[in-house]
């Protein structure tokens, strides 16, 4: 599925996830851990795009606020993208529901915007001046109602005061979300970058470890990466300058680091995305829009979504996740802001959003449908650690080149999948000699249409589920070949960096 990052359309994903052949339930979610554990719409599919499979990942659009036009995923295009070699092909743009052209598109999370100004007229300034009226009728009514008690304070009519008016005081039961929201908002944090040349966005982040790591998205950051500038502020007012310590474009995870960090940071708690389960509570913080330390609340809606998304600018390089997917609303701004259970340990980090086709909010950029993609926590958490070991990202992959078109396989093949390509990038080899592929004897035309028990319908599909292992990891590939399905084992691959 394409989406946006936080306001950016990006590519299409498939309308279901990957379902597993034989899908035991779903356990539920342990207690978070204890201790201080380390812890975006779719650009819209361009001309001469062919048309997009029916299932396939959706396009997301990057939470993160930033430009007026958001961090979006690129529409998809068939055409080979090697899984060994990176940038992969921007990924094919498939419909989404029905498939029409206005059909609404998954954005990365939102790229940042200046705060719109105050409209001059229409309907916000109608609303302003009713406030105004409001108030000014609330002035004469509240003098006019004084002078009356005044002058009869003899009526008898008595009022009850709360044994204690000071909020603050109140405690909140363990659990309750306020309680949650409580613990963990002093380790997020609202991250500003800014490029040598004066562009930016605004994004979240939250505290990783003790040494002042900080994990958000790739595309919050991106601005800053060569020379820019980096600044992360916590809901207390303190304000850091930081530095990137490693990104990975093809995940959207980032790490930075404060200079100067307190010693008194409290990273949070990671727990366990492999057990989150359908309809698990969820809490989501972020800036929305800008608005720092805001908090909304929503429930798991979907496992192993299958989310692409990018910028949306023409040398922009896709991102691939299997994700969460939570209904808490998640608009621009909210990117790389933790996805929090019940119990307040992290789960996943929120990275794009699908997108209706019209913007809102007067700024151009589109907000929140109840349709928000997460990158689980056991990903990022492994990614985030090589990025602070080496400072470059390290991809599992099978040494093949799968095109990011839809599929239909064989003849007479009843559902689509991963086809890999007759010729890789540049002219070179579909097949990466001596690599995973070659060695299981996978073949150029075969269609790849299971990775373990989860179905792949794309390329995009195909690559996201990869993503979620490790090199060295041993996984089964089903595929079709001469109208005849085959199943091989085969062990993951490595690829170090982005390029």
């Amino acid at each position: 599925m394409s989406t946006e990052n936080e306001g950016n359309a990006v590519p299409p994903a498939p309308s279901a996830p990957p379902v597993p052949v034989a899908s035991p339930a779903a356990s539920p979610q342990g207690p978070a851990p204890e201790g201080n554990a380390p812890t975006a719409p779719l650009p819209p599919v361009p001309p001469g795009t062919p048309d997009a499979p029916e299932q396939g990942p959706a396009p997301a659009a990057h939470a993160q606020q930033g430009p007026a036009d958001g961090y979006q995923p690129p529409a998809g295009h068939p055409g080979p993208a090697p899984d060994g070699s990176w940038p992969p092909p921007a990924p094919a743009t498939p419909s989404y529901g029905d498939g029409g052209a206005g059909a609404a598109g998954a954005v990365w999370g939102a790229s940042y915007q200046q705060p719109a100004p105050k409209p001059r007229s229409g309907r916000g300034g109608l609303v302003a001046a009713v406030l105004v009226a409001a108030l000014v009728a609330g002035g004469l009514g509240g003098g006019l109602g004084y002078t009356l008690a005044k002058d009869n304070d003899d009526s008898g009519s008595t009022t009850v005061s709360a044994s204690d008016g000071n909020a603050a005081q109140v405690k909140r039961a363990p659990g309750t979300i306020a309680n949650v929201a409580g613990k963990a908002l002093p380790s997020t944090v609202t991250i500003e970058a800014e490029s040598t040349s004066g562009e930016g966005g605004t994004g979240t982040g939250f505290v990783f470890d003790t040494q002042g790591h900080i994990v958000t998205n790739n595309h919050v950051v991106a601005e800053a990466v060569d020379g820019g500038k980096l600044t992360a502020t916590f809901p207390n007012g303190r304000k850091y300058n930081a530095e990137v310590v490693g990104h990975a474009q093809g995940y959207d995870v980032a790490v930075i680091k404060l200079k100067n960090a307190p010693s008194d940071l409290k990273p949070l708690a990671l727990g366990d995305s492999d057990k989150v389960a359908v309809g698990d509570e969820t809490i989501a913080i972020g800036a929305p829009f800008g608005l720092s330390n805001t908090v909304t609340t929503g429930i798991i809606s979907a496992k192993n979504r299958p989310v692409a998304s990018s910028d949306g600018s023409s040398g922009s390089k896709a991102s691939y996740m299997s994700a969460l997917q939570t209904d808490a609303s998640i608009n621009p701004g909210n990117s790389g802001g933790p996805l929090l259970d019940a119990a307040g340990a992290v789960i996943g980090i929120n990275s794009a959003i699908q997108s209706s086709s019209s913007g809102g909010f007067g700024s151009g950029q589109s907000g929140s449908i109840g349709l928000g993609f997460a990158i689980p926590i056991n990903q990022a958490k492994y990614v985030a650690q090589q990025l602070i070991k080496t400072g470059k990202p390290v991809y599992a992959k099978i040494g093949a080149s799968v095109s990011l078109a839809d599929s239909t396989g064989s003849p007479g093949a009843s559902t689509g999948g991963a086809k890999i390509t007759d010729q890789g990038v540049g002219g070179a080899s579909p097949i990466e000699s001596g690599g995973p592929a070659d060695k299981a004897g996978l073949k150029p035309g075969d269609v790849i249409t299971k990775l373990d028990d989860n179905v792949i319908d794309s390329g995009p599909t195909l690559i996201g589920e990869i993503w979620t292992h490790k090199p060295g990891d041993k996984v089964t590939i089903t595929y079709q070949r001469g109208g005849q399905d085959h199943t091989v084992d085969l062990t993951l691959g490595a690829r170090s960096g982005d390029n």
